[in-house]
């Protein structure tokens, strides 16, 4: 007798927590694991109710389809890789080299974050079976980051400070950033980089850009 009030005491604020979440966060929360665990198409809305304890109704009031939960699940998520458009015009090659590599190592920090790096895996997994996971992935999150790049760019261009296409020189900086660390991430086969190698490679990327664009007075 005594176990069971002991267990039951110890249920309660279990409980308790699990209805102090927000339903739509319990749908978003189930919806992303089960996504992971058994690939988007593969998932039910039956699924994911179960696993959030709520109603199909209240999934379908929030949400009117399995997609939409996804474009909320990977919105959520690849707000990360939004970078700020809000950066200080460069009036000079040392302010230009500064804001790239404030932007290198931001980037890399929020693309390197393990919530991330599932999106793209997910996005991966489901490439044949449901390719709107990269399609969502894409728009929302990496065209943000590759657009304020091009600005920057295009902005140093405008300044004189660089010489050539802003998508080039933004394409090259982003591939330099990261190399085939993005690929050892998905694989599993390497550990997120300390902020002292983000740095390291943000300010490699920024000297390659410089030293073959920068603009020759």
């Amino acid at each position: 007798m005594a176990k069971q009030q002991t267990a039951k005491h110890q249920a309660t604020p279990q409980a308790e927590t699990t209805t102090e979440i927000p339903v739509r966060r319990r749908i978003l929360d189930a919806a992303f694991a089960a996504f992971m665990d058994q690939g988007f198409a593969a998932t039910s809305t039956l699924e994911i109710a179960t696993r959030a304890r709520a109603s199909k109704r209240e999934l379908y009031a929030l949400f009117g389809s399995k997609q939409e939960m996804l474009v909320a699940c990977i919105g959520e998520r690849a707000t990360r890789l939004k970078i700020p458009h809000d950066w200080s015009e460069p009036r000079d090659v040392d302010a230009l080299a500064g804001t790239l590599i404030a932007f290198g190592t931001r980037l890399l920090h929020e693309t390197s974050e393990p919530a991330v790096v599932a999106m793209f895996r997910l996005a991966i997994a489901e490439a044949t079976r449901a390719p709107e996971v990269a399609g969502v992935l894409n728009k929302v999150g990496l065209e943000a980051g590759r657009a304020a790049l091009h600005d920057i760019m295009s902005r140093a261009c405008s300044a004189g400070l660089l010489a050539g296409n802003p998508a080039e020189m933004a394409a090259l900086f982003t591939g330099m950033l990261w190399g085939n660390q993005m690929v050892r991430l998905l694989l599993g086969i390497a550990q997120r980089p300390d902020p002292r190698e983000l740095s390291d490679c943000a300010e490699a990327a920024t000297r390659a850009v410089l030293q073959l664009h920068g603009a020759r007075r």
